[in-house]
């Protein structure tokens, strides 16, 4: 799941789909920063992208806040953007196959070849662009029937959904000495919009499985539970809410949440005065957080920096997400037990061909992937 389907627009637009968003520092290359957008959940190995579509990246400077504070972080008004499009499918000579262009910051332009493995390069940027095969594991029907009995019903070992399942990659390495301007701790979204004169956001994605698993379930909802917001929260702005829907947001999450603490039996998580969920402003924050100043972690690294804020205590980690790392097993348990009790595991550990330490970084596509499931 991850964001995988993340609501009615993504089950009717797949192309626009992000599946999930990585942030970490290159194992491979040290100064740089890797940006990995996945999109079309269930891809072709021979899918290529829209013409139509801008697949960007947001990254603003953070700055750490009181750990009394419920989002622990200051949001800066500077941003960097990258933006990648593609050229039409249909157009071209069949030999070179579809190309790219990713845009800095600066306004510098990238060009690249889908599937080339070398990617493109310049300015203080390496693109690449192609099906690879999709890194998130999770045992999802265990995770949804779950929700549905409110009894753990993972097993070990669990099982990863529709395993060998494509999606398009889109990664973009960045020499954050030359492109960040000696930024340190930096926050990343990824979004997909339409392209022309007028840019609409399709989706926006930060952490995994806020939308699907936090926000998703209606049944908990005492305000809105007949309300499908998840589209609505894919056009916000993930560094400024707007006014408008941030009640209903806060609504959802706080019952949601509160679900999801009671599954042991115990409450790990007791609301503050105003019937607020402990967690539920840092997930309205909802953007990966990288600390530039760390190397490469493999694992563990995924919601260090914020948790080790609420604690009041330095990172020790990267942050951010990487490709390998179990984050699953992290959010179930952070949000079962807080971390009080033993590790929820969903058992699935690893993947089937988990990424490599090379760019372009993720396991290259299967060529006889399951088919997409039937839609609901």
């Amino acid at each position: 799941m991850s964001d995988h389907i993340s609501g009615p627009r993504a089950l009717a637009e797949p192309i626009a789909d992000i599946t999930d968003v990585y942030a970490f520092p290159s194992p491979e290359r040290q100064g740089h920063l890797v940006l990995v957008q996945n999109t079309l959940p269930f891809a072709q190995p021979s899918a290529l992208f829209s013409d139509g579509l801008v697949y960007r990246f947001r990254l603003r400077p953070l700055a750490a806040g009181a750990a009394s504070d419920p989002a622990p972080f200051a949001v800066a008004e500077e941003e960097f953007v990258f933006d990648c499009v593609f050229s039409d499918p249909a157009a071209g000579d069949g030999a070179r196959g579809q190309e790219g262009a990713c845009t800095a910051p600066t306004g510098d332009t990238i060009a690249f070849r889908v599937n080339d493995e070398q990617g493109g390069s310049g300015h203080g940027l390496r693109v690449f662009a192609g099906p690879r095969w999709d890194p998130f594991i999770m045992d999802a029907p265990a995770a949804l029937k779950t929700i549905a009995t409110g009894k753990l019903a993972f097993t070990d070992p669990g099982s990863i959904f529709l395993d060998g399942k494509n999606v398009m990659s889109l990664v973009v390495e960045v020499d954050h000495a030359e492109r960040l301007d000696g930024v340190e701790l930096v926050g990343v979204v990824a979004e997909t919009l339409t392209r022309g004169k007028f840019n609409v956001r399709i989706e926006r994605v930060g952490r995994p499985e806020v939308k699907n698993m936090m926000l998703a379930p209606k049944q908990f909802d005492p305000v809105n539970r007949d309300l499908e917001i998840r589209d609505l929260y894919n056009m916000e702005d993930a560094f400024h809410l707007g006014a408008c829907y941030r009640q209903a947001y806060r609504a959802r999450l706080n019952a949601n949440l509160v679900f999801w603490d009671s599954i042991d039996g115990r409450i790990d998580w007791p609301a503050d005065a105003n019937g607020g969920h402990p967690l539920t402003e840092l997930l309205l924050a909802d953007f990966l957080i990288v600390d530039l100043t760390k190397p490469y972690s493999e694992h563990g690294s995924f919601l260090e920096i914020e948790l080790a804020s609420r604690r009041g205590e330095r990172c020790e980690s990267c942050g951010g997400r990487t490709l390998n790392d179990d984050v699953m097993d992290t959010i179930f348990t952070l949000l079962v037990n807080a971390g009080n009790g033993p590790i929820i595991r969903d058992g699935v550990d690893r993947a089937t061909r988990p990424a490599s330490r090379a760019f372009p970084y993720l396991a290259p596509p299967n060529p006889d992937p399951p088919p997409r499931p039937e839609d609901p």
